[in-house]
């Protein structure tokens, strides 16, 4: 079998693209990298440095990934856990935090020290508020869009998000922080870009960068549709910090490793450079007075860029990277009059569904605009038509059929997952 650094380094040579699982792969398999350095590919992945005084691990995947990642760790090394070094706060990289405890509780050693940035507790907080909130988001987001058995298996669709015990950092930093365990230096450094209590690590000996979610072999993720505001510019700046350190080995928290000074420094500077064209082009429309939806139609990133196998809009795109940009520059009015104070969704809808002639007539015609090919203006009249008329079995299945060849045309896994969510629900009250 293929080594992973050997599969990332054709990838990255040559432009191969094999599909989203074959980059983001979940097997809970671990790969030495290095000497004394591992990575266990789960959801997201766990980076280990074996040291004399244990092991280092950045992020601990999912609480019901641990096991595994446990099991494949202990295959390789039997050495204590001395430090978890979280690279943010969210529940995939943290969430299995306590099954290394407990582990280190049944064997009778030392609990590991937790290492965090400041902003992981209120992070886990918020989560505690909005714990509702955000199971019904993950649910939409990835049991529509890929499948309800690939959502049950991650964790997503248990009724409640996160793990049953969050496990706080008994260690905080807010900019950069230094430890050595074992003789191995670590230099973790804060920067804002997927979240604001990120942060990724310099080995200075070993040259290598633990990344964490700056890089995740996809379009950046920093524009999510149903998230908390992300960092785009910011990102950006994080990504050149890092390749201004040279780095030999690249471990990320999702896809592969990346080995090879000049393959890291083309694929840090290409996703660099992906953000900083949307961040400007939206700038500076926004400077010149441009409505948001005028900007949503008109910022683009090259198609080389976008075809590089680490930049396919697979889970992010760049049209929702736009709106986090103008939500953290411009606030919440995009510019329209109309869309301050609005009229309810429903209430407009029953207007033009009268104007046109009835709800159906509107379905009907969402229908037909998607048969030609604009799926956008045919989401749009098939929404007014279930508002107009929210018990219209007939309405509800052309909505159904709409956002379902809505979902099939698009790449990102977010917009499929919201659009598959809702032909589930037309789908519903169809009777389907």
């Amino acid at each position: 079998m293929e080594h992973i650094l050997d599969t990332s380094a054709r990838y990255i040579d040559q432009g191969v693209y094999e599909g989203p699982k074959s980059i983001n792969r979940t097997t809970g398999e671990l790969s030495e990298v290095a000497d004394g350095i591992a990575v266990v590919e789960a959801f997201s992945h766990v980076v280990t440095f074996r040291t004399d005084e244990g092991l280092v691990l950045f992020d601990t995947s999912l609480d019901s990934f641990a096991p595994r990642v446990i099991k494949a760790l202990r295959g390789w090394s039997d050495d204590p856990v001395h430090t978890i070094s979280y690279t943010h706060g969210h529940n995939d990289h943290i969430g299995g935090a306590a099954a290394f405890l407990d582990e280190a509780r049944d064997r009778g050693r030392t609990r590991p020290r937790v290492i965090g940035h400041a902003n992981v507790k209120p992070r886990i907080d918020r989560y505690r508020l909005t714990n509702g909130y955000n199971a019904v988001i993950n649910d939409r987001q990835f049991r529509a869009a890929t499948g309800r058995s690939t959502a049950v298996s991650s964790g997503w669709s248990s009724g409640r998000f996160g793990p049953e015990t969050w496990v706080e950092p008994d260690t905080t930093f807010e900019d950069r922080m230094g430890i050595e365990v074992g003789g191995v230096r670590f230099d973790l450094r804060h920067d804002k870009g997927e979240t604001d209590d990120h942060s990724w690590a310099w080995v200075p000996e070993r040259k290598a960068i633990c990344a964490g979610d700056f890089v995740i072999w996809v379009f950046p993720n920093a524009g999510n549709p149903q998230k908390v505001q992300r960092y785009p510019i910011e990102w950006a700046k994080a990504l050149r910090a890092m390749m201004a350190l040279e780095p030999e080995l690249l471990l990320p928290a999702h896809g592969l490793p990346v080995s090879g000074r000049e393959r890291i420094a083309t694929m840090l500077g290409d996703m660099a450079r992906a953000l900083e064209l949307v961040a400007d082009q939206t700038l500076r429309m926004m400077n010149a007075g441009a409505r948001l939806d005028e900007i949503i139609h008109s910022v683009s990133v090259p198609a080389e860029l976008l075809e590089k196998p680490y930049l396919r809009p697979a889970y992010d795109e760049p049209e929702f990277v736009v709106r986090n940009i103008w939500r953290l520059y411009g606030g919440w009015y995009d510019g329209n009059p109309a869309h301050l104070k609005p009229s309810p969704d429903a209430a407009l809808a029953s207007e033009l569904a009268r104007l046109a002639g009835g709800a159906g007539v509107l379905a009907r015609r969402a229908g037909e605009v998607a048969a030609a090919g604009d799926m956008r203006l045919a989401c749009h009249l098939a929404e007014f038509a279930v508002q107009a008329a929210p018990d219209d079995v007939g309405a509800h299945e052309v909505r159904r059929d709409v956002y379902r060849q809505r979902r099939s045309q698009e790449l990102s896994q977010m917009a499929r997952g919201i659009y598959g969510a809702a032909a589930e629900d037309s789908a519903r009250i169809a009777g389907e």
